[in-house]
């Protein structure tokens, strides 16, 4: 991804004194707690990790974060603090290319377990255009797309694989702390059954719809469009902090036009400002489709399951669900 972060140089330790990242929301405490308590410390570099090892772990872990709740995870820098934090953690969780800073951090910490979910899937190349839309399209007429793409790490919001995740973290857990695995077991499966149920859901509540095809901010739902039969048509590509071009935006106004498309969706942690133009230029509706990368006072529920189930009934009411 084309995101130009940088993680503070090593040299500069003895000469910063950054304050780390407040508490989550949802229960993660900031990094600097990492590796202070009885429990099994886990670092999750952003709220989707955080999720799995709190569900996962349960009461055996201390589960810190280093996303500061609102904060853009693409736009995380890491404080020479967190660095020194991390040194202290029973395991790190993270997933890697999503930011760069983080994946620096992992490589030089010491800590013997550190778990990369994208190791525990497989992940796909995306562009702007993602979905059975975008071959038909290409297919009938020969245009040819702007894409904006690259491997796609959004792997937490297709359910399915996010639960091939939290089989590999729960392995992951039960070798590392060898004296609470049954209970990293029985936690992982709980687990694994509450993403099925909202695999389900998923499908039943988007098999028969009006139209297939929904525009977003950027290409956070591409795995989300190919599980459940959709298209995603993206402003931007997997950066969220990339422009659209003009040829793009006109792009997406025929799009809407021909695909009936009713909303333009925007998130809850960047600009809603490409979107919101987009939709009035076009006379769409705008509505929050959430990529679930951090939970705060504005997010529609107040953990993963809650804001995807409001996903699902933003995508139902948009694509008009029959």
């Amino acid at each position: 991804m084309n995101i130009r972060r940088r993680l503070i140089p090593a040299a500069a330790l003895a000469a910063l004194s950054l304050t780390a990242v407040s508490a989550c929301s949802s229960g993660g405490a900031s990094a600097e707690n990492a590796g202070t308590t009885d429990k099994f410390d886990v670092v999750a570099s952003f709220y989707p990790m955080q999720f799995l090892a709190e569900q996962i772990g349960g009461d055996h872990v201390n589960v810190t974060t280093l996303t500061e709740p609102g904060q853009e995870p693409h736009d995380l820098e890491i404080s020479a603090r967190q660095t020194a934090q991390l040194q202290e953690a029973d395991a790190i969780l993270y997933l890697k290319s999503l930011q760069p800073a983080v994946d620096e951090a992992v490589t030089q910490s010491q800590v013997k377990t550190k778990v990369d979910a994208t190791t525990l899937t497989s992940l796909e190349e995306h562009g702007t255009e993602v979905g059975g839309h975008a071959e038909e399209h290409a297919e009938e007429d020969g245009h040819g797309h702007e894409e904006e793409g690259g491997l796609d790490p959004h792997v937490w919001l297709d359910p399915v694989k996010y639960a091939e995740i939290a089989e590999g973290v729960g392995e992951a857990f039960e070798k590392a702390d060898p004296d609470h695995a049954a209970d990293y077991r029985k936690n992982t499966a709980a687990l694994i059954k509450k993403l099925d149920t909202l695999d389900t859901e998923f499908t039943d509540g988007l098999r028969n719809t009006r139209t297939k095809v929904f525009i977003t901010t950027h290409a956070a739902f591409g795995y989300l469009a190919e599980r459940y039969g959709l298209t995603e048509e993206a402003i931007s590509g997997l950066d969220p902090e990339s422009e659209p071009s003009g040829a793009r935006v006109k792009e997406l106004a025929e799009i809407a036009g021909a695909d009936g498309v009713t909303t333009v969706f925007y998130e809850t942690l960047v600009s809603d400002k490409t979107a919101r133009t987009i939709a009035q230029d076009a006379n769409l509706e705008t509505d929050v489709l959430d990529p679930v990368e951090g939970i705060t006072d504005k997010s529609r529920g107040d953990d993963y399951i809650q804001v995807m189930r409001a996903n699902l009934k933003a995508l139902q009411t948009a694509l008009e669900a029959k």
